[in-house]
């Protein structure tokens, strides 16, 4: 993770937000609660896992932001 400056300052930000909020999914044990009944669901572990697939992949994007990709800048 890099240090911020005033140009990424709100990335730096955003990821760590980011990075915090996919531990506390990891913490939930969505795998775990998907063993038990139904009636004993706090949360549908189903839609935990998709939260999950989406704040990976916008830690993905701000990643890329970070080292300077953008889109386009890719030679095929």
């Amino acid at each position: 993770m890099s240090v911020p400056n005033s140009e990424d300052g709100f990335l730096y930000e955003l990821q760590i937000e980011v990075e915090t909020e996919v531990t506390l999914i990891e913490a939930s044990h969505p795998e775990e609660v998907a063993e038990l009944p139904v009636t004993e669901w706090l949360f549908d572990p189903t839609d935990a896992e998709r939260e999950e697939i989406g704040l990976r992949g916008l830690l993905d994007a701000v990643e890329a932001l970070e080292d300077g990709s953008r889109p386009g800048d890719h030679v095929a």
